[in-house]
């Protein structure tokens, strides 16, 4: 990121040992060996201690596979990932039932505090529009409600914050949601828009069960080939199977969401500067010069390209590292998320002094 320091992270090993990341059980085995002392410090923490995290990130940078990937690791019953965006898309069908509307006017009635009527802040949530945010104190009202429901955790929060005014009310949010003694922390994710860019243009789903692949960064194990195009095949556990099918607007890439990464940016910018507040800095992407200092192997996104074997009536799949250019022009290697996860929870441990 432009205008930023966020330092390399060495995860390569000093004994080389391969795992496979995309195996559940070789990568628990591979964050045991990357990070077993803070692995265990964690957990020690977490039986009688929790935090507050906000995750930061341009849209698309993997804030919420980070953040259930150390959950899986560490302790999925003492660590929650609290998702701002999932919640606000929730109270679609609260306000569709009377009873639960009626319920969720009531406890605004008694928390929300802000400029606007609660008529009106009724009408912006049952009108709501993924381009207009919603008041930033009827999200903290509603954020209050729904952790609560949680029981004490560590949490890490997704969404939030989402504009300027938000980013100082970051820093009085544990206060709001009874953690004023939990340690705070700040996570910053260096995503380049590219990287992005390529996850969505090439992003496909399956029509019959919507699981996501990407034709070009994580394939299937069956591809076909018609028309002088190639096909993924949904391979997902108890998938029938279909030709795979790229959403509508996809191929755009970022552009419809270009302002919104851009906002991302400046956002993380400000949330960089602050003091006070210690941070957690991970980068997805390493200088492909460097990369063999920093990281093994397998812990490189690989990219697939696809050729036709005409005489063997059969498609064959070359796998390589992806390289893309980060936004400053560098070329470099994209890292899987255990890599980024591993850096997460080394650097955590520091943040909260354990």
């Amino acid at each position: 990121m432009k205008d930023l320091d966020f330092p390399l992270f060495k995860t390569k090993s000093e004994i080389y040992k391969k795992f496979d990341l995309t195996d559940v059980n070789s990568r628990q085995e591979y964050f045991e060996y990357k990070a077993r002392p803070e692995i265990k410090k964690l957990r020690e923490y977490l039986k009688n201690n929790t935090f507050v995290a906000y995750l930061m990130g341009k849209k698309s940078s993997g804030k919420g596979t980070y953040a259930k990937m150390l959950a899986e690791v560490v302790d999925k019953d003492r660590i929650a990932h609290f998702s701002i965006g999932d919640m606000i898309r929730s109270f679609d069908e609260v306000l569709k039932d009377e009873n639960q509307k009626k319920e969720l006017t009531e406890f605004l009635q008694k928390n929300y505090r802000g400029f606007h009527s609660l008529d009106k802040i009724i009408e912006s949530m049952e009108g709501r529009s993924t381009k207009v945010l919603l008041p930033s104190e009827l999200i903290l009202a509603l954020a209050k409600r729904e952790i609560a429901k949680l029981g004490k955790k560590a949490i890490f929060i997704d969404g939030f914050p989402r504009d300027i005014d938000q980013v100082s009310y970051a820093l009085f949010f544990r206060d709001l949601i009874n953690y004023r003694d939990d340690p705070d922390v700040f996570i910053l994710i260096d995503v380049p828009t590219t990287v992005i860019d390529e996850r969505v243009k090439f992003r496909v789903i399956c029509p019959l069960c919507n699981a996501s692949r990407n034709t070009k960064l994580l394939a299937t194990k069956k591809i076909e080939y018609e028309n002088n195009k190639f096909y993924l095949i949904c391979d997902n556990a108890g998938c029938p199977g279909a030709r795979m099918v790229t959403k509508e607007g996809d191929e755009q890439g970022i552009e419809p969401i270009r302002a919104r990464l851009e906002k991302d940016e400046m956002l993380i910018k400000e949330a960089y500067k602050l003091q006070g507040v210690p941070k957690v800095l991970l980068r997805n992407s390493i200088p492909v010069d460097k990369t063999k200092e920093v990281t093994d192997d397998y812990e490189i996104t690989p990219g697939y390209n696809y050729t036709f074997n005409e005489a063997e009536n059969k498609v064959e799949v070359q796998e390589s590292p992806w390289e893309v250019k980060d936004d400053e022009g560098t070329l470099s290697n994209s890292l899987m998320p255990p890599p980024v996860v591993v850096s997460l929870i080394k650097q955590l441990v520091k943040a909260l002094g354990i």
